[in-house]
């Protein structure tokens, strides 16, 4: 009988594991389609320029209309969650956003175009947060850091695969092409979510709150606005610095409103816990380093280097296999030595290694590039799936989708802030260094700036005890794969009690 007993709890201990892979592989799809699209658009801005017969530079707003439309639409996403279901909102964001590609693939003036984008964005808004949401709910905590790990994957790839995708689809098919791609991911997606993904019932919120949407929206999208534009040359120097000024003041107003409603939109009260707190606070620092490498690597490959996108695009993937290797070793390693010692050292030389670019020289052999990028890639993803993991561990069910959405808004603000910073730093270095372009050098500074920056993350580390997030660590060891997956049916998670949640 007891025989009979460990059989049944053993297949549907198979079936739960079975089916949290079907569901990670199904959200993980989503998100590297948004962070594919992301970065692909960029690589195609000289080719929309020239087909809508507009300024390269001004074609940015192609990149910044999205932007802001994510940031706009990210603090609704969890009350949308909640209010509608996470995995009807999750189909219904992945349809708005193929929507959005269809019609950018479509557009006939550039006008058009924004407009498309700013419809992906909305898309892109609720399928990053709402996407984490229905992995978490669906998933138990001894399935966390599997899961994490391979939502960390789409991440870290789309960035690194979309600057080569784009260079090959413009120059051998149409700029079109960038979009169109989206579709069969899109359709895809949203088959898949209607049959294997459950709809985890939840108490349906009260009213939606429309003042702290306005604040928290504001907010983000002015404050991102001003630190994008600000001494760029790309608007006038009053409206950037009015922009950063409307959104602090923005921030401000949210905050007084937020202490005041029994349910924000962004809770903040979820920063009273230590793991949560930590997460975001030391992981939005590290990101700010490393939202940096998808703009500096590839330029400087390209730009000092002399690489074609191609080849530029194939050495970055280098990153993407260290992502990739790190998946099932996740597991064990933060088994053996625990999140607080694997965030603080795990960290330190994931920021090294992000300063080793500082020393990236075109007489450098490929095999010593790939080596210190594979390696690189390999400690990033650790260290993003031990935040990503961690940031859940004392969130209640109740307040998941609130955490969701709060930790959504704070990665891709730090992410984005990574660039303009990589950038602003670059600019600097080279107008001091009184180049034309950047040279080595310049580069050198860059890297080393926004390494020291994730180097900034790991003190904070030290808040945490050495037992933070032990159940999660300990059940990742009871629930780990197998250690040569098949890539088809592996992923992330999805099982039957509330999880904990990433770019």
């Amino acid at each position: 009988m007891a025989g009979a007993s460990a059989g049944v709890a053993s297949g549907a201990r198979l079936l739960a594991v079975r089916r949290m892979r079907i569901t990670a592989v199904i959200v993980a799809s989503a998100l590297f389609m948004q962070n594919l699209d992301s970065t692909v658009v960029a690589t195609a801005l000289p080719a929309l320029a020239h087909a809508f017969h507009a300024d390269p530079v001004h074609m940015s707003v192609a990149l910044t209309a999205y932007m802001f439309s994510l940031a706009t639409f990210i603090p609704a996403s969890g009350w949308m969650a909640d209010r509608f279901g996470a995995r009807l909102v999750f189909r219904v964001a992945i349809v708005v956003f193929t929507v959005g590609s269809v019609l950018c693939g479509m557009a006939p003036s550039f006008a058009a175009l924004i407009l498309a984008r700013i419809l992906q964005g909305a898309g892109g808004a609720m399928m990053i947060p709402v996407g984490r949401l229905v992995l978490l709910r669906s998933t138990e905590k001894g399935d966390l850091v599997a899961a994490m790990s391979w939502l960390t994957v789409p991440a870290l790839i789309g960035p690194v695969l979309g600057p080569p995708l784009g260079g090959f689809l413009v120059t051998f098919f149409s700029w079109r092409w960038i979009f169109d791609i989206n579709v069969p991911i899109g359709i895809a997606g949203v088959i898949a979510a209607s049959l294997y993904i459950d709809d985890v019932a939840v108490e349906r919120p009260g009213r939606f709150d429309w003042r702290g949407f306005l604040l928290a929206a504001t907010a983000l999208a002015a404050s991102m606005f001003g630190v994008e534009t600000i001494g760029r040359g790309v608007v006038a120097p009053l409206l950037a610095w009015g922009g950063l000024g409307l959104g602090i003041a923005a921030g401000a107003g949210y905050g007084w409103h937020a202490r005041r409603h029994p349910a924000p939109l962004l809770d903040f009260t979820l920063m009273r816990l230590p793991t949560f707190r930590v997460s975001v606070l030391s992981g939005s620092l590290f990101r700010l380093g490393v939202g940096a490498v998808p703009f500096l690597l590839p330029l400087l490959l390209q730009v000092d280097f002399g690489r074609s996108p191609v080849e530029s695009g194939l050495i970055t993937l280098a990153s993407a296999a260290g992502a990739l290797a790190m998946k099932p070793l996740a597991q064990p390693v933060l088994r053996r030595f625990g999140f607080r010692a694997v965030l603080l050292w795990n960290g330190v030389i994931a920021a090294l290694l992000l300063g080793g670019g500082a020393f990236f020289r075109a007489d450098w052999p490929l095999t010593a590039l790939y080596g210190v990028l594979l390696a690189g890639g390999l400690f990033r993803s650790l260290q993003f799936t031990a935040y990503n993991s961690l940031a859940y561990a004392e969130v209640s069910r109740a307040r998941m989708s609130a955490a969701t959405g709060l930790y959504s808004a704070m990665q891709h603000v730090t992410l984005t802030l990574g660039i303009t910073v990589g950038a602003l730093v670059l600019e600097l270095a080279t107008a001091i260094g009184g180049h034309t372009r950047p040279h080595p050098a310049d580069f050198s500074v860059a890297f080393a700036v926004v390494a020291g920056l994730s180097l900034l993350a790991t003190p904070l580390v030290r808040e945490l005890t050495p037992e933070a997030g032990a159940e999660l660590a300990a059940g990742a060891g009871a629930a780990a794969p197998s250690p040569a997956p098949s890539p088809a049916g592996e992923a992330i998670a999805a099982s039957a009690s509330p999880g904990v949640s990433g770019l």
